[in-house]
């Protein structure tokens, strides 16, 4: 991969996953595809390898992201994802012409069609997405208690308590800063 770029954050859930290419959304925000072969990058480590990337796909595949992620914030707060929204995520997912295949070990994986066209791995992203926002699948989504990064992230702990989208990074900087505050002898606040 391409070492001058920051690191992808990846997660078990495609759709989420996706959205965590744009981090640090409430702070100093950190672009992680931004060129076409990065996005190129990404979708080759999420299983969805394509031969090339253009501009204006990537330009679609992060409207796909914003979507996404306006959508999951809706639900996470219990409120009607924007229509807006919902018609990316759906135009995306009807544009993609992916077929879900099952593996000898059972699993399913996605195959895009011969010419491995961006336009099918976004429409993968999108039905993933479809599948958690419809509540198909056992978990909820949530929002990253960091008050910089505010991510969507699906929770499938068994007590739904997540707080943190990853712990390794937005979770340990808030018990970090929580543990600076009590060295300094500082108000600890509700991180």
């Amino acid at each position: 991969m391409h070492a001058e770029f920051p690191d992808f954050r990846l997660g078990t859930v495609l759709a989420t996953s996706f959205t965590a290419t744009l981090t640090e959304r409430s702070g100093d925000a950190v672009e992680r595809i931004p060129t076409p072969q990065r996005l190129v990058d990404w979708l080759t480590v999420s299983g969805l390898a394509v031969n090339s990337c253009t501009t204006a796909q990537l330009a679609l595949a992060r409207e796909l992201r914003e979507a996404i992620h306006l959508a999951a914030t809706a639900t996470a707060m219990h409120d009607t994802p924007p229509a807006s929204a919902i018609r990316v995520i759906n135009d995306r997912s009807i544009q993609g012409g992916a077929s879900a295949v099952l593996t000898p070990e059972g699993d399913r994986h996605w195959r895009l069609n011969s010419d491995s066209r961006v336009d099918d791995a976004l429409g993968v992203i999108a039905a993933d997405a479809i599948s958690i926002l419809a509540g198909e699948r056992d978990g909820k989504l949530a929002l990253c208690a960091s008050p910089t990064c505010r991510a969507a992230f699906f929770d499938t702990s068994q007590s739904r308590t997540r707080k943190w989208c990853d712990m390794n990074t937005c979770g340990n900087r808030q018990k970090k800063a929580r543990f600076n505050d009590r060295k300094a002898g500082l108000p600890v606040a509700s991180r």
